[in-house]
């Protein structure tokens, strides 16, 4: 429900994980919900910090769920890995230490400049389960201060050049099946706090990744009528999206725990609403009207 007057609302930026499905699940209603948008040729992007899998995963996922999604290389699907592997071209990064998974490290490599004759000139943390242990982490510790073995032959200060880099920074997920489990967060800052580097986030909540998204829309209105809609108040719905004002719907499913609205230090939803369908039936009922 509105806090305060809704706008009207032209476009939308969608989470998945949590507001659509959990795990390969979707929640109720959400595969109706959007063919219900795309009939009503309600523009939309979808908007994720999945960092586990691959893009081409996750979209094959979301079809084998029964969601009506593009596939292959589409503006409507924007990922945080996606942002990761055109920051590694512009960059003309060569030989990053990945904390990812396989999926998802092939999806950075293929930018097509990986080089494993040179020293590692970048650390890039995601959801990696496999790879949170004392031996990476401290590679990764060790590159980022410019003592690993790879970068002794060049005899030079690396400490300040080495960027590290986070797909998110969320603290938690929720699993299917397992209720809420460990994020890449607390290993981002483990690394932060022994670096004393500040890692450069790419995904949500970072202002340029909403504003990548919003760009693919050719929208030129008020950014108070873009909507973003998810289930965590902080990633999804702080940070850049409180910036740039969009219209931010926090929704009661995936992570989402009571309170989560008003808890201290967190700016107030302009909307909680009960599921993503929930939403949709009010805009798209608001919009006929």
């Amino acid at each position: 429900m509105a806090a305060r007057a809704r706008p009207i609302i032209r476009a939308l930026l969608i989470d998945i994980s949590g507001t659509l499905m959990i795990g390969s699940t979707p929640i109720p209603r959400a595969v109706e919900a959007l063919a219900e948008l795309r009939r009503s040729r309600f523009p939309f992007r979808f908007c994720s910090n999945t960092s586990k899998e691959s893009t081409s995963i996750l979209q094959k996922r979301m079809l084998d769920a029964g969601f009506d999604v593009q596939i292959g290389e589409s503006e409507e699907l924007w990922t945080s890995l996606k942002v990761a592997r055109s920051l590694i071209e512009t960059r003309g990064l060569r030989r990053p230490y990945f904390l990812l998974s396989e999926s998802s490290k092939d999806e950075c490599m293929s930018a097509g400049r990986h080089d494993p004759n040179v020293p590692y000139d970048a650390v890039i943390v995601g959801l990696a389960p496999a790879h949170f242990d004392y031996d990476h982490l401290n590679t990764a510790f060790r590159i980022l201060i410019g003592e690993h073995d790879s970068q002794k032959p060049d005899h030079k200060d690396l400490t300040t050049s080495i960027p590290l880099i986070a797909l998110h920074k969320a603290r938690f997920i929720e699993s299917s099946g397992h209720g809420l489990m460990l994020g890449p967060g607390p290993f981002v800052a483990a690394l932060e706090n022994a670096t004393g580097k500040e890692a450069e986030v790419l995904g949500k909540p970072s202002k340029a990744f909403f504003q990548t998204a919003i760009e693919s829309l050719d929208y030129e209105g008020p950014y108070e009528c873009i909507a973003v809609i998810g289930d965590d108040i902080q990633t999804d719905l702080g940070g850049g999206a409180t910036d740039l004002r969009l219209w931010r719907i926090l929704v009661r499913t995936g992570k989402y725990r009571p309170g989560d609205e008003s808890r201290d230090g967190v700016h107030p939803p302009d909307e909680v609403w009960d599921s993503f369908a929930d939403i949709v039936d009010s805009l798209l009922s608001s919009h006929d009207a």
